[in-house]
């Protein structure tokens, strides 16, 4: 069997032990520093729900044995991927986690951004940014399963143990952006549409936009191509490879 490749620019690392150690964030000169600061400032007049909060960036990967990544992480804050539109600087690879939740009937959920986010329309998987620990916390698997179990919990109203979360694949794609994508137990399509309702109405009920304004369930790759809107650049890959394994 012709086994099908992910787009161009898209690498699926197959990953069994994943290795964190922390590092400094990199020197900036200070033009690009005040660069960034001014492309992070327009970017907030043009959308003021933007916020700049504490996240982790990937410092670099690298295999240390078979299946076995590494990966450095660094504490940056929301403003630093303004490096990205700086002509001549360099900006850090984001690092997110992201989460396949799939039906008891075989399909997989995917979920549109809402309007007031940084990628408005965009059909992902749930999740989000890495997160920095706490004063005297870890960052390690287990700390990364947490994120993601929270992230459905706050996107989809869905309730997992980290535990019952698998770290299944992790992706690298558009500026090198690193994804670390959990399996989770398959529920019925009746309690996630539910859950989700009720999760976005609770937003809704304290005066917030929800972040996720809906949802669709795929039972292949090729039903994506029927949502309207852009989606994200590991989306297709990530599917692809869940139904390919089934």
């Amino acid at each position: 069997m012709t086994e099908t490749l992910p787009p161009a620019g898209i690498e699926l690392l197959e990953v069994e032990r994943l290795l964190l150690a922390e590092a400094a964030e990199p020197p900036l000169p200070p033009r690009d520093a005040e660069a960034r600061d001014r492309v992070w400032d327009m970017a907030v007049r043009a959308n003021p729900t933007l916020f700049d909060g504490p996240v982790v960036a990937c410092g670099g990967l690298e295999w240390t044995g078979p299946r076995a990544l590494r990966l450095s992480w660094v504490r940056v804050t929301y403003r630093h991927y303004a490096l990205r539109r700086v002509p001549g600087a360099t900006a850090l690879p984001s690092l997110f986690v992201n989460v396949v939740q799939p039906t008891d009937d075989g399909r997989v959920l995917v979920a549109r951004m809402s309007p007031s986010t940084a990628a408005p329309g965009r059909w992902q998987l749930p999740g989000g940014s890495v997160e920095p620990p706490q004063s005297g916390a870890v960052l390690d698997e287990s700390a990364l399963a947490g994120q993601a179990a929270r992230e459905l919990v706050e996107e989809l109203g869905t309730g997992a143990a980290p535990g019952d979360l698998k770290l299944w694949v992790v992706t690298r794609g558009e500026n090198g952006s690193v994804g670390l994508t959990y399996l989770a137990p398959a529920l019925p399509e009746a309690t996630l549409r539910a859950d989700f309702t009720a999760a976005a109405a609770a937003e809704c009920a304290q005066g917030r936009e929800p972040e996720l304004d809906g949802i669709a369930l795929v039972r292949s790759p090729d039903e994506l191509a029927a949502l309207s809107g852009p989606q994200a650049d590991y989306l297709e890959p990530i599917v692809r490879r869940f139904f390919g394994h089934c």
